[in-house]
Order: C-alpha cells, then sequence, then structure tokens
C-alpha cells in the first residue's frame, strides 16, 4: 500500500482566474517521472474553481475522463453536440476516443468542487461518447469497460465499514472526512486517510475501509497494468 498525502500533490490552476488545482500525478508543467500513473488511472485532480471561472475549449483524445461533483454546479459542452449541468452526486464520463473538444465551467453562484480523473483504454482511437449516471448509489460501481476498470462510491457514517475490492490495483481517493484502512482480522498498523489523501494498493487481500468520522470517498477497482 502506498499513501500519498494530500499535501504532496502538485499545485497548480489559475488563481487569478479563480481555479486551484492540485494533481496526484505528473501533470502539466509537473513532472515525475516515477509518478506518471497507476494502473490504468492516469490523472486525479481536485479542482475548486471559482464562480465565471472554467477551462476553455480544449482537446482530449484517447482517455476516459471521468468526474465527480463534489459542491456546486459544473456545466460541460463537448464538440460532440452534448451541454449538460453536473451535479453533486453525479458522475460524468468522457469517451474522447479519437479526439474531442470540451469546455468545462462554473456557470453558478457559488463556488464548484470536483475530482476528476483521467484514465488509459484498453484500446485507443474509436468514436467520442458521453454520459452522466445521476445520483450513483452507493451500492452500484460505475463499469468503465474501455478502461477495465470500476468506480465505487462510498459514503459511511462515523463507524460504519465496508470491504475494498480485491484486485489487482485499487485507488482509494478520500473526498471528506476520515478514513481508516486496515486488514480484515488484523495483521499491520491501520492506515489513517484524511481528505485528499490517496492509497495505492496493489495484489492484496482482506481490506476493510472504516469511518473514523463521516467520510466519502471514491475507489477505483482496476485490472492489471498493460
Amino acid at each position: 500500500m502506498d499513501v500519498r498525502r494530500s499535501e504532496e500533490r502538485y499545485r497548480g490552476g489559475d488563481a487569478e482566474a479563480g481555479i486551484e488545482s492540485r494533481h496526484a500525478f505528473s501533470f502539466g508543467p509537473h513532472y515525475d517521472p516515477g509518478n506518471l500513473r497507476f494502473g490504468a488511472l492516469l490523472a486525479c485532480n481536485e479542482e475548486r474553481l471559482a464562480p465565471g471561472a472554467g477551462f476553455g475549449e480544449h482537446p482530449h483524445s484517447h482517455t476516459e475522463i471521468v468526474t465527480w461533483v463534489v459542491a456546486g454546479e459544473l456545466t460541460h459542452r463537448d464538440s460532440t453536440g452534448h451541454a449538460t449541468v453536473v451535479r453533486p452526486g453525479d458522475v460524468q464520463h468522457l469517451s474522447s476516443g479519437g479526439g474531442v473538444r470540451h469546455v468545462e465551467r462554473n456557470d453558478g453562484a457559488g463556488p464548484l468542487v470536483f475530482v476528476q480523473m483521467w484514465l488509459a483504454p484498453l484500446r485507443p482511437g474509436g468514436e467520442p461518447s458521453y454520459r452522466v449516471v445521476r445520483g450513483l448509489p452507493d451500492a452500484t460501481p460505475c463499469a468503465l469497460p474501455e478502461a477495465g476498470a470500476l468506480l465505487h462510491v462510498r459514503r459511511l457514517a462515523a463507524g460504519e465499514r465496508t470491504a475494498v475490492p480485491d484486485a489487482p490495483h485499487v485507488y482509494v481517493h478520500v473526498v471528506a472526512g476520515e478514513l481508516v484502512l486496515s486488514r480484515r482480522g488484523g495483521g499491520g498498523p491501520p492506515v489513517v486517510l484524511g481528505p485528499g489523501d490517496a492509497a495505492r494498493i496493489t495484489a492484496e487481500e482482506g481490506l476493510e475501509a472504516a469511518a473514523g468520522e463521516r467520510a466519502e470517498f471514491l475507489v477505483w477497482e482496476m485490472e492489471g497494468a498493460p
């Protein structure tokens, strides 16, 4: 288990434009050859946009882009004609295929906070596609067969527990609250994660997550690295 703390994230964005970004992996000018990806996951960005701020039209290709809105409203437009407002509890998935352009903005009255994750597809190319899963429930993962991955969203009250998937690669990102990772039946000290912290778990079995206080977190269950 490789634990990465929130304060270790690369700082990005544009303060004058009202954009604050924190990157878990090498991203843009923040290049670290030892931190390029984990399994299929290429990026896990925490984004904060002030009202009126946003990312102008820009291209993507050969990338699966998944967005979880934490607070506020995200306005999305893309070159395939989709125009959508994504709200807390919604999962947005843009499969860029061979190429697509899109815009992401905060057109709401309050601040916008979201987590955006990029995954490498199993096969590059193809036609772009877009979907929004409204109000994804805890018990239903969001499947990304294009990347050989499943996204689980978990919200636990203080003291509640849930199993961590057994998979070649598991990535846990804490959105809010306190999370404790441990092995069922003991064996090794527990790991405490706070907001913005993440755990990269390789070929582990029998792990569980417990909320030290009410917690919201995202779990990627991924096949072996290509």
